[in-house]
């Protein structure tokens, strides 16, 4: 909560457990001052009872629903003349993966993000607590068709990278060149055929155990740092 604070998102109200006090509460409320939000006093009940679905630690926030950032918006903030990364998820269904995901691109420096807006989950509760916050401070857009969202990237200067178990290279064995989008499939599926089609390079992980994959927010967290790695050198 203390990054959406610190974020641009609008609060309504923060409801505060009153029996409840600690630094980390102490640290919320100093923020909440700051914007000016309307701060409740509250029991637990009556936070349990208000909001039986809502996990807390005594703190509950209303807040206006996340607000997706426009992809046009995303390009003109990479400055595609320079080494910027941009990260395509194509497809990623589970919140903690996706919060996981957000939270390596925000530490990394990824100019944002780009989901599908139909089979990908959205920017829920659960995937802002998995990114502990990054989703309050890293660009991410819906779009209805990734293969023309490529093409429009590659359009603006983009060189586009899917991250494929049949990729005909190492990734940390291929030259990336940059400006740069890094496309991460879904679980299980991963790139869906037409979104692989429209990757200039595709490059593989090398698995040498007996399990043949990793989990989707680890994929994604080598690639992203290689790409940082070969961009800084």
């Amino acid at each position: 909560m203390t990054e959406a604070l610190r974020g641009q998102r609008k609060f309504h109200k923060l409801h505060v457990e009153q029996e409840r006090h600690n630094p980390r509460i102490e640290e919320i409320l100093k923020l909440a001052y700051k914007k000016s939000v309307s701060i409740q006093a509250s029991s637990r009940k009556d936070l349990e009872r208000l909001f039986p679905q809502a996990p807390h630690q005594g703190v509950v926030a209303e807040v206006e629903p996340y607000v997706y950032a426009e992809l046009d918006d995303i390009i003109v903030k990479a400055s595609p003349k320079e080494s910027s990364i941009l990260l395509v998820l194509d497809g990623i269904e589970d919140p903690q993966n996706l919060g996981s995901i957000i939270r390596t691109a925000e530490c990394a420096g990824v100019s944002g993000i780009i989901l599908p807006r139909h089979n990908s989950v959205a920017i829920t509760p659960t995937v802002v607590r998995a990114s502990a916050g990054a989703t309050e401070h890293i660009a991410v857009a819906q779009e209805t068709n990734l293969v023309n969202t490529l093409k429009g990237l590659k359009k603006a200067g983009f060189w586009v990278i899917g991250a494929d178990m049949t990729g005909p290279q190492e990734y940390f064995r291929t030259a990336i060149p940059f400006p740069a989008v890094l496309v991460i499939g879904g679980e299980g599926r991963g790139i869906r055929r037409l979104v692989r089609e429209n990757c200039d390079l595709l490059v593989r992980i090398p698995m040498f155990g007996q399990v043949n994959s990793l989990n989707a927010s680890v994929s994604a967290a080598l690639l992203i740092y290689e790409l940082m790695r070969q961009r800084d050198n």
